[in-house]
């Protein structure tokens, strides 16, 4: 009875909820709070139409597209890679490129470029953009890269600026590609084709597989034959030969559609061009060349003596390997080399030259030279041959360098005018000073790769125009270059000569003082169309053209940039216009009436001359003086004057460093 009463009393004591007004709040979601209800879904007729599942057809649909893209991408890639030695990604490259510059030249060449700070801007952004894809392809691209670098006299400074460190050497493809093309020429291994061992056989000859000098197509190897000669082994770069087929392509039609877009017509010059670069990958056609320059030199008495070309082992050469006379000399580039005071014997010669032992006498007995046990990888083995340099090694050949281009421009003269067979890459790289025993220069020229053959008819023409050049005959020289085509013979003349040449009508420009900057921009837009005119005048009528023209400038203006890199030791153009007058009377090519003629005209030439002559040295008592380069640095100047005048700064040296 107690429990009852006291459960009574607490739920008596309990909140009293239920007795409440139910709370709008709880109603509101359907909970009653009188008694509990199990919840019930609701019926299938009372919800909505289902929605289809979300499957992003369009994406899915691009994904796949990049998916196909990607992998197609990465085979052609990879077979590219294997199969043709990146040359379809190399044109790729050189096509998107192409478009790149036009796009840009055709959008921002005009006084205020919309897209560019100035037209010089365009002009730098596009030179960096096209020297970084020369030096990425290689191969080929860099051979095209060093002609537009040997033209780049005639570019906008950017673009001079830019491709004046061209001639730096190549990077050199590592042995077993090397070893590779060896063998797959000859069709034996390295060891047997020249006889060399790499385990330090003393029987057998040796072979450095570290490249002495690389250049663009090929690397050359220095080894010595079991015979004892030493020589040097040009080996091609393996990828060259899969590549140049494709490059040239690329280079045709690039320089098509350029020629087109910039109207200037110079596109029928490059099938001749394109021709002379893939004969530079024929080692067989290149020890041709140097066979025969080196008869011609024999039977001419004048040079015989003073240059000297390397001979060619043919039993040891292919289509892509070249093997010839090792040579110790002195390049070009290296003034001081040639001028310091001779230290070696009396009557001896530089290392190999004439009679003069590569090495000298040693007073033991023991082997010269320790060749394969201390240098296993056989990366630098060749002798060090420096003792004729004295103690100190500040000894040099004690040689003149007027003495050393004047024989450089005699011997270009007479391939040009004497015998029509041009060597057009006498690159400083090429050129090789000796001292004979009698203690004359001697010239050794190599990489004969570039030649060109120019026909008797213009061989003849091209040497009369040389003595209308010098002598201001300007009946003469409008009769010869109106026939080549030339409209314009003024610049014509002044781009031989390299040296600003007014017989007719070219009037001059107003400067760009005291313009304004607007004024300014539209000045030197209106110039540079003005040089793009004069390079259309020059060009003329492309099928009288002589393309020879385009190599022979180019060896001119190495020529030109070897004597000023040198101090202008030499009047060049006196020379080289005293041997197309000569050529004249000795040419066998000639009947014998007109060489007597010429003759005549001969003797007057060389009194004209003097004027030349007189020029000459007083630019050489203003050297002295220290008030002027030399001639060479006149010449420039005045190029520099005249070339302003037509929008064009000529102000970054050929050969730079």
């Amino acid at each position: 009875m107690r429990s009852s009463t006291h459960h009574s009393l607490r739920i008596a004591s309990l909140p009293r909820i239920a007795f409440q007004r139910p709370n709008p709040f709880f109603s509101a979601r359907g909970i009653h709070s009188q008694q509990f209800q199990p919840f019930v879904p609701p019926s299938p007729s009372s919800l909505s139409k289902p929605a289809p599942p979300k499957t992003y057809p369009r994406t899915r649909k691009w994904l796949r597209r990049l998916f196909y893209l990607s992998l197609g991408g990465g085979i052609i890639y990879g077979i590219d890679r294997q199969f043709y030695a990146s040359s379809i990604t190399r044109t790729t490259c050189t096509f998107a490129l192409g478009v790149l510059v036009a796009l840009d030249y055709k959008i921002n060449f005009r006084p205020n470029p919309p897209f560019a700070e100035s037209i010089a801007a365009v002009h730098a952004r596009n030179a960096e953009r096209l020297s970084i894809l020369l030096r990425a392809n290689g191969g080929l691209y860099l051979k095209i890269g060093q002609a537009i670098a040997m033209q780049s006299a005639i570019l906008p400074p950017e673009f001079q600026k830019m491709f004046s460190r061209m001639f730096d050497d190549a990077p050199q493809n590592d042995w077993k590609d090397v070893a590779r093309v060896i063998e797959e020429d000859f069709g034996r291994p390295v060891e047997e084709v020249f006889g060399v061992s790499f385990d330090g056989n003393p029987n057998n000859g040796v072979m450095e597989r570290s490249a002495r000098a690389s250049a663009s197509v090929a690397q050359v190897h220095w080894a010595r034959l079991p015979d004892g000669r030493e020589v040097a082994v040009k080996v091609q770069k393996k990828e060259i030969a899969q590549q140049v087929k494709w490059d040239l392509w690329a280079f045709k039609v690039v320089t098509y559609i350029y020629s087109r877009i910039f109207d200037i017509p110079f596109y029928s010059l490059i099938p001749f061009v394109s021709e002379r670069l893939y004969l530079e990958t024929d080692f067989e056609n290149e020890a041709n060349n140097s066979e025969r320059m080196a008869k011609l030199i024999a039977s001419e008495p004048r040079l015989r003596d003073r240059v000297y070309i390397p001979k060619v082992y043919k039993e040891l050469s292919s289509k892509r390997v070249m093997t010839a006379e090792w040579i110790e000399g002195v390049k070009l580039w290296d003034k001081d080399g040639i001028t310091r005071p001779w230290r070696g014997g009396w009557w001896e010669g530089s290392p190999g030259c004439h009679g003069t032992p590569l090495d000298p006498p040693r007073k033991d007995t023991s082997t010269p030279f320790s060749l394969a046990a201390s240098h296993a990888k056989y990366e630098n083995i060749k002798p060090k041959r420096d003792y004729w340099k004295g103690r100190n090694a500040r000894g040099g050949l004690g040689l003149s360098l007027k003495e050393v281009m004047e024989t450089m421009v005699d011997l270009f003269s007479a391939q040009m005018f004497l015998w029509g067979w041009l060597h057009c890459d006498p690159h400083p790289g090429n050129v090789l000073v000796r001292r004979r025993p009698s203690g004359k220069a001697e010239l050794v020229l190599i990489d004969h790769g570039l030649y060109i053959h120019m026909e008797p008819k213009f061989r003849h023409e091209y040497a009369e125009f040389w003595k209308a050049l010098l002598t201001f005959d300007n009946a003469e020289l409008e009769k010869i270059v109106r026939g080549w085509g030339v409209n314009n013979t003024d610049i014509f003349a002044s781009a031989t000569l390299l040296r600003p040449y007014r017989g007719g009508d070219m009037s001059t420009s107003k400067g760009l003082e005291g313009l304004s900057k607007k004024e300014r921009a539209q000045r030197h837009y209106e110039m540079q169309q003005a040089m793009r005119k004069a390079a259309r005048d020059v060009l003329g009528d492309e099928k009288k053209w002589p393309q020879e023209l385009v190599f022979i400038s180019r060896n001119f203006r190495i020529v030109q940039a070897n004597n000023q890199f040198l101090g202008s030791p030499v009047n060049r153009i006196k020379i080289t216009g005293t041997w197309a007058s000569r050529a004249l009377i000795e040419s066998p090519d000639l009947p014998l009436a007109e060489k007597i003629r010429n003759y005549g005209r001969h003797i007057v030439f060389k009194f004209v001359l003097l004027g030349s002559d007189l020029w000459f040295y007083v630019s050489k008592i203003r050297q002295f003086l220290g008030r002027g380069g030399g001639m060479e640095d006149e010449i420039e100047a005045q190029m520099q004057n005249m070339a302003k005048e037509m929008g064009v700064e000529l102000n970054q040296p050929l050969f730079e460093g």
